[in-house]
């Protein structure tokens, strides 16, 4: 069994955001700052605060998503895990280099009503615009 698990992180969860807090609590390592493949695009859905970003591959018209990647032990990421919200949660995500690590996917439900902010070039440069 592996001692840690590496987290790819889109969103609130990057360095300085709102939500970072909750892997620097766990002992989170940043290992990488990079892009997803240009598979995804980016939304920001309905939840706080105000909203919450969801990235979602798509099978045409993908973007690079700027994300970061994050060590946590196997014990921290599994109590990390279980305070993300529906429709987000944990599966695969393909970054640039090709390599596959976990990381947040949003369910088909989050996009209902949802943005598609993947233009800004990633969650900081939206929460700028938006502040």
């Amino acid at each position: 069994m592996k001692d840690h698990i590496d987290v790819v992180v889109c969103g609130a969860h990057l360095s300085g955001m709102a939500l970072n807090p909750q892997l620097l609590e766990r002992d989170a390592v940043l290992i990488q700052a990079t892009e997803s493949a240009a598979e995804y695009r980016l939304y920001a859905i309905a939840g706080g605060p105000p909203f919450r970003p969801a990235m979602v591959k798509v099978s045409h018209g993908g973007a690079a998503i700027p994300v970061e990647v994050w060590r946590l032990s196997a014990a921290a990421f599994g109590d990390f895990v279980s305070l993300i919200p529906a429709p987000l949660g944990i599966g695969k995500v393909k970054l640039a280099d090709g390599r596959v690590e976990c990381g947040f996917i949003a369910e088909p439900i989050a996009l209902e009503g949802a943005t598609d902010i993947s233009h800004f070039g990633g969650w900081r440069n939206y929460m700028a615009s938006v502040q």
